[in-house]
């Protein structure tokens, strides 16, 4: 199992550096719209990779080709939008952003949407299974919300439908104290993660290798 702790669109006050040296985390995922100072001071406290995909909120990411460490994005982490990443065991497939409804970056049509969950389905055909399918937004219908602005993803049932993860990770709807509870679809639970949430996950490849033949 890998101990993962994932984070998403709000600064959590009780995230100290020393309760994140006691959460020892194997990995660390980011579903968006954080300060990259933060992003970038919990990756800088844990001794593990750390995963990302961006918030709406998030200002436009551009790799510089001539620097590896100092594109406009956090620094120390991997990018993981519309990528297949593999970190601490896992494989993580990411799609960031939420439907549009202002101008902005990181705002995709649901047409759009379609297009950037085809490019990443493509992504993920070489490799082994998928683990986590880590978005920003939720699928549309499956915990998103009742206004333009928190608007879910229709790409997203195909995604599942193909890829069918063991956890769909995802923040952009606020819980304002009420309890988010998950929802499952096949053999996915889907989670909204924010402020942050702690998953022991067991990849799916060593579930597969431990099946009798």
């Amino acid at each position: 199992m890998v101990t993962t702790l994932v984070i998403a669109d709000e600064v959590a006050s009780n995230l100290t550096s020393t309760v994140l040296r006691d959460l020892a985390p194997q990995l660390v995922l980011s579903a968006g719209d954080l300060p990259w100072d933060y992003v970038e001071w919990v990756a800088s406290t844990v001794n593990c990779p750390m995963v990302y995909v961006p918030g709406n909120h998030d200002p436009e990411i551009r790799e510089d080709p001539s620097d590896l460490f100092h594109g406009t994005r956090p620094l120390g982490v991997l990018h993981a939008d519309q990528q297949v990443v593999d970190a601490a065991g896992l494989r993580i497939a990411g799609l960031g952003g939420c439907v549009r409804y202002r101008p902005g970056p990181h705002q995709y049509s649901q047409r759009q949407y379609a297009g950037r969950a085809a490019r990443l389905l493509r992504r993920a055909r070489r490799g082994g299974p998928i683990d986590v399918l880590l978005t920003h937004a939720p699928p549309k219908g499956l915990g998103d919300g009742d206004d333009k602005p928190h608007e879910g993803i229709e790409a997203l049932h195909r995604v599942l439908d193909r890829l069918q993860p063991t956890w769909h990770l995802h923040g952009h709807i606020h819980p304002y104290g009420m309890q988010m509870p998950d929802r499952q679809v096949g053999p996915t639970t889907i989670r909204n993660v924010i402020p942050w949430r702690v998953l022991d996950i067991t990849p799916r490849s060593a579930v597969k290798a431990a099946r009798p033949a």
